[in-house]
């Protein structure tokens, strides 16, 4: 069985002594700080959400959403921090308000590693290797475990890369949050060589830790007392981290057809009727309002706030088995909105996530993500060469490798190059990503 008192560690990396709990600005609070005041944080501002490069500004982004999970996942957090204390940690110096602090650190972080164009980035970058390098048999080099970190390639193991590794790159242990709230950001505790993870476990659907950042995680969950599954590089999940994932999920249902109904490709009718079958019953007051965009945006924040208190009831309910590694769903799941959370995904995929503007979109994610990918493997593929044979690289790739300087001035593994090109292209916005792509094509 999970420990609290473990898994609510205080340790930063390269820090011996556990930081101490205050009052006024505990180490948690620190995180959320340290993760908002990041130039990763900041460019989600032009990331992708679910309507690429939509006119409308109305519509959000990764960043507000990544703001909007984050203040669910607080209520989330304090919530079952309550709870938890009352059962378990009465003599301690913990508040509700610290497990809030770490579940809202986590949902800020959450997206911060996926790429521009939103998830399809992500299909694109799986795509390029599979039918590129891979293709050609040049990842034979890799490891069995390197060569998947790119052919499954996931914004949640880039993210967190990001969290340990690139941001603050200077100094080992990248924004050296508390392990405790890397644990909770931890979605998907494995490698990405595992093959055949435990059937129905949501946590292993994809996987969250590259190699090259193995050793720290593995690190990581001795301190945090995080349990193991059948595999060395397979672990449980942080039990906060299903609040994290109960607060994307909530957003994502809620808000989406919010967006939906707002840029017009979902009716009045059938977004009031959806979030009017979670709530149950129409709230109070909400026959006094007229204009239909404000009745949606209030039938939203009761939605967020029914569905918070009702999986906290749910996390309270299944927190045993929770420490015990013996759960292996998602919260939303027990919900009596089951049903209706359904619902909002077909219709979701029926008329959002198919709609003209978002193919065309992700059309021209698609061309832009596969000219950078080509180009910047060519050019390293070439500096290779060189440090091999001392051949030249043609004139275009000379250039191009002055964005990977460290590649320039040393000999590196493919593997680490690699991690250079996809470091480079999934931290890019969207509008930088078109940038380059015209840069590329000599477009002015």
């Amino acid at each position: 069985m999970m420990d609290w008192n473990k898994l609510l560690s205080t340790k930063r990396y390269g820090q011996d002594m556990l930081e101490p709990i205050t009052d006024s600005r505990s180490p948690f609070h620190k995180d959320q700080d340290r993760i908002v005041f990041s130039s990763a944080f900041r460019r989600l501002q032009d990331k992708t959400q679910v309507h690429s490069m939509a006119e409308n500004d109305y519509v959000r982004t990764r960043l507000t959403h990544s703001m909007e999970v984050a203040s669910v996942g607080r209520s989330l957090g304090a919530n079952a921090g309550q709870m938890i204390i009352d059962r378990h940690m009465r003599n301690t110096d913990f508040s509700a308000a610290e497990f809030g602090h770490i579940v809202s650190a986590a949902c800020l972080a959450h997206d911060i590693g996926n790429p521009p164009f939103g998830h399809f980035g992500e299909e694109t970058i799986r795509h390029w290797f599979k039918t590129g390098p891979l293709a050609r048999r040049e990842l034979a080099p890799l490891t069995e475990t390197e060569q998947q970190d790119f052919l499954k390639f996931e914004g949640n193991a880039q993210g967190f890369r990001i969290l340990t590794r690139l941001q603050n790159w200077r100094n080992d242990g990248g924004l050296r949050l508390t392990y405790a709230t890397l644990g909770t950001f931890m979605k998907y505790p494995r490698a990405s060589v595992i093959s055949n993870p435990i059937e129905d476990d949501k946590a292993a659907k994809k996987f969250g830790i590259m190699q090259s950042e193995t050793d720290f995680f593995r690190e990581i969950a001795s301190e945090i007392g995080l349990l193991r599954r059948d595999h060395e590089d397979y672990w449980c999940r942080h039990p906060l981290t299903y609040l994290v994932e109960a607060a994307d999920d909530i957003c994502y249902l809620v808000v989406d057809i919010e967006d939906g109904f707002k840029l017009g490709r979902l009716e009045f009718a059938e977004t009031e009727a959806l979030m009017l079958e979670i709530l149950g019953s129409p709230p109070n007051r909400y026959g006094e309002l007229e204009d239909k965009s404000e009745k949606i945006s209030y039938l939203r924040a009761k939605c967020i706030g029914h569905l918070i208190g009702e999986i906290s009831t749910i996390f309270a309910d299944n927190e045993a088995a929770i420490l015990d590694g013996k759960y292996k769903g998602d919260l939303l799941q027990h919900s009596k909105s089951a049903s209706v959370f359904s619902q909002i995904e077909e219709l979701c995929r029926t008329s959002i996530f198919s709609h003209p503007e978002r193919v065309e979109a992700e059309l021209r994610g698609s061309e832009i993500l596969t000219a950078m990918l080509d180009a910047f493997y060519t050019a390293n593929l070439e500096w290779e060469d060189k440090f091999k044979t001392g051949s030249d690289p043609a004139p275009r790739s000379s250039v191009l490798m002055n964005l990977f300087p460290q590649a320039q001035n040393e000999r590196k593994e493919r593997y680490d190059w690699l991690l250079d090109i996809t470091d480079f292209v999934s931290g890019m916005t969207d509008s930088f990503a078109v940038r380059q792509f015209k840069d590329l094509k000599g477009i002015s």
